[in-house]
């Protein structure tokens, strides 16, 4: 472990004792430094990294404070790290999206709301008109997804499912675009989680989203070379 990496789990564990808690400010740097026995320079270096990963914001004129810590602000990166994934490594991230998207939306039967369920046949109408413009179908199967999510009520799930299909929606494009077959079928699994939604049904729920993923996953496996990317898109 390298010095600077010492030095951000000093500051680290100040937060999760709760010495820092989300929001507070930290001392002056010399000051902080003095307390933890580190270097100014060490001490600019590991603020630096939290900063990145956002742990830490610095107001200028202000001084340095711990943020919200919050799921979404924290897990937000994933999304750009898994941006660079390809072939063999995309085809592993269908597979958690297929252990973790069933059981979301398993969850959100038992949980949504009129509102919420509102929100997601809003979605599925889109889709339905959209079966002719594979790109705009695409971004309302993904928002129909985002919609299911968030009526868990579970940030931090939500924030990871967004990170992982976010990677996966040039590949359903991609499918879209060469798979004749893909809109209409895309459409009619995404009627059935909806209807398994609405009766509240957690199995049936979990059952027809698997189902929906594990379409596309099958797709990618039959298409896409090993560790290679997605095309380039039109």
């Amino acid at each position: 472990m390298s010095l600077t990496d010492k030095a951000i789990d000093r500051i680290r564990d100040l937060i999760q004792s709760g010495e820092l808690p989300p929001g507070a400010k930290l001392p002056p740097e010399q000051q902080l430094a003095v307390e933890l026995g580190l270097s100014r320079n060490l001490m600019r270096e590991a603020v630096k990294a939290l900063v990145v990963a956002r742990v830490l914001e610095i107001r200028r004129g202000d001084g340095t404070y711990v943020t919200s810590l919050e799921p979404e602000l924290l897990l937000s990166s994933i999304g750009s790290a898994v941006e660079l994934l390809r072939g063999d490594t995309l085809l592993e991230l269908t597979e958690v999206r297929r252990l973790f998207e069933p059981v979301a939306t398993g969850l959100a039967a038992t949980r949504i709301s009129a509102g919420e369920l509102a929100e997601v046949e809003r979605h599925l109408d889109a889709m339905r008109a959209a079966r002719e413009d594979i790109e705009r179908l695409t971004e309302h199967d993904a928002a129909f997804h985002r919609a299911v999510v968030a009526a868990t009520g579970n940030a931090t799930l939500a924030t990871l499912l967004e990170g992982i299909s976010s990677r996966t929606l040039r590949a359903r494009v991609w499918r879209g675009l060469v798979d004749d077959n893909a809109a209409a079928r895309t459409v009619a699994e995404h009627e059935a989680i909806f209807q398994a939604l609405v009766a509240g049904d957690a199995c049936l729920a979990r059952a027809a989203a698997l189902l929906h993923v594990s379409t596309t996953e099958q797709w990618l496996r039959e298409h896409l070379e090993p560790n290679s990317a997605v095309p380039d898109l039109p």
